[in-house]
């Protein structure tokens, strides 16, 4: 025996595929996860370095895309880069955006870093990560897939080395 499907039933059976065609979500595989938009406020309680800091909640947040001499080690321009991120953000509330990766494999956040009102920048906000690198305190040190400024950020090392910019300067053989 054949089945008989109403017009009507048939009608609501198209315009339900039809919907579900048209408001599907989209699923893309991607090698990477894209960036997050995720910012948060937070008052920086400790400067470890020039690319690592402590805030109020006790975590340790690293500076993503750069890498300044580490403190402790014989590497030239260590003190001056560790001075120039404390004069900038100690005690200071900064905005924090992550990128895609929540935190490296030392367990430290890993953040671009923005602070308002910096000592010498009255009414302004500074990109912490892009100024030293722009200054010569840091290099860039792109570590996928955490790469959102690697392009401004090469643009600034590239003026910092062409200018004799701080550790361009000063050591032979920068970080």
């Amino acid at each position: 025996m054949k089945k008989y499907y109403s017009p009507i039933f048939i009608l609501i059976v198209i315009g339900l595929g039809l919907f579900l065609i048209l408001n599907r979500q989209d699923v893309q595989v991607s090698p990477s996860p894209a960036p997050s938009t995720e910012i948060s406020l937070t008052r920086v309680t400790r400067v470890i370095d020039g690319d690592t800091i402590e805030v109020e909640s006790g975590d340790k947040v690293r500076y993503i895309g750069i890498n300044t001499p580490e403190m402790g080690s014989s590497e030239c321009y260590a003190q001056e880069a560790t001075s120039e991120d404390k004069l900038l953000v100690l005690g200071k509330t900064v905005r924090l955006e992550k990128d895609v990766s929540e935190t490296d494999k030392y367990g430290r956040l890993l953040r671009y870093v923005y602070v308002q009102d910096p000592v010498g920048f009255p009414g302004q906000e500074i990109f912490v990560n892009k100024y030293l690198v722009s200054m010569g305190y840091a290099t860039i040190m792109t570590v996928p897939p955490d790469i959102k400024y690697k392009n401004s950020f090469a643009d600034s090392q590239n003026l910092a080395k062409e200018n004799n910019l701080g550790l361009w300067s000063k050591c032979l053989k920068p970080i």
